[in-house]
């Protein structure tokens, strides 16, 4: 069956992505609760490391080695992951969690209309800039952001970008498979950059324990649904429901957290996810 070709279709890998999108920011809150012990870029060698691990064990990918053309495509997909993660932590260390997924979550709407190549489409990009617009701390009301935050939350979008595309065309091979070898290309990037900032902290028994839950809550379980719904669905329904990132961070940024947003900010994130959905329901059809 063609990804979407039914009207139920959907429903499966739309949940699946639903369900990443809860893990993955339950886990990033968590996660940013351990900054203080071995800093976001120890927490992201911890979370990575300690996943990569995890799909290795239980997916054992050695046993259908990928071919030579596949090998490229997994190795640029490990390292978006990678980069990704390690620019997204920097900047939920400096800027509030609901706030930085708002910014990154531009890089799968610059996926959604890229591949749409409809003029009027290109109207979600202006909506989107005027979302981040409001976020700037030049209106009354807004407190300031860091720059660097909001430099790194740029960054892990176009890591998000490339995830998906690169994503996308491992999607044909076993999904376990591929996010395993993705797992582990990433922790061959990550783990050492981690160990150079937080050096013998990453192995006390508190960052490890927590770090495992980080691993579980926003890489082996996300990744792995994720997977499983590239595979069914078309890069535009894929970027509908990533769209809601960002409300998703905020909650979970309170609840775990307790960080309030102002009403601008909420504002300003309704109009990120509004511009987000919109572009991927509006864009034309994959092939």
């Amino acid at each position: 069956m063609k990804p979407g070709g039914a009207p139920g279709a959907t429903l499966g890998p739309g949940l699946a992505i639903l369900a990443s999108m809860v893990s993955v920011n339950a886990g990033a809150a968590w996660a940013k609760g351990l900054f203080p012990l071995v800093g976001p870029a120890g927490v992201t060698a911890t979370r990575v490391g300690l996943a990569a691990a995890i799909m290795l064990a239980v997916v054992r990918p050695w046993r259908a080695l990928p071919a030579r053309r596949d090998a490229f495509n997994l190795l640029v997909y490990g390292l978006m992951l990678g980069c990704m993660n390690l620019m997204i932590y920097a900047s939920f260390a400096r800027i509030p969690i609901g706030v930085a997924v708002a910014i990154e979550v531009v890089g799968p709407l610059g996926v959604v209309v890229l591949s749409s190549r409809r003029a009027r489409d290109f109207g979600w990009v202006l909506l989107a800039a005027l979302g981040l617009w409001l976020l700037a701390p030049v209106h009354e009301g807004v407190p300031p952001l860091d720059p660097v935050g909001v430099a790194y939350a740029l960054g892990a979008a176009f890591c998000w970008a490339m995830y998906i595309v690169f994503g996308k065309r491992v999607s044909t091979l076993n999904g376990g498979h591929a996010v395993a070898w993705g797992m582990l290309a990433a922790a061959l990037f990550v783990v050492p950059v981690g160990a150079i900032q937080a050096g013998a902290a990453l192995l006390s028994p508190q960052v490890l324990w927590g770090g495992l839950a980080v691993a579980v809550l926003s890489s082996a379980l996300p990744y792995t649904l994720e997977m499983a719904a590239l595979a069914r669905l078309p890069r535009r329904v894929f970027g509908i429901l990533v769209s809601a990132g960002p409300a998703f961070a905020a909650v979970a940024g309170f609840v775990v957290l307790g960080e309030v947003l102002t009403g601008m900010q909420w504002l300003a994130i309704a109009l990120v996810i509004v511009a987000c959905g919109g572009a991927a329901a509006t864009a034309s059809k994959e092939p």
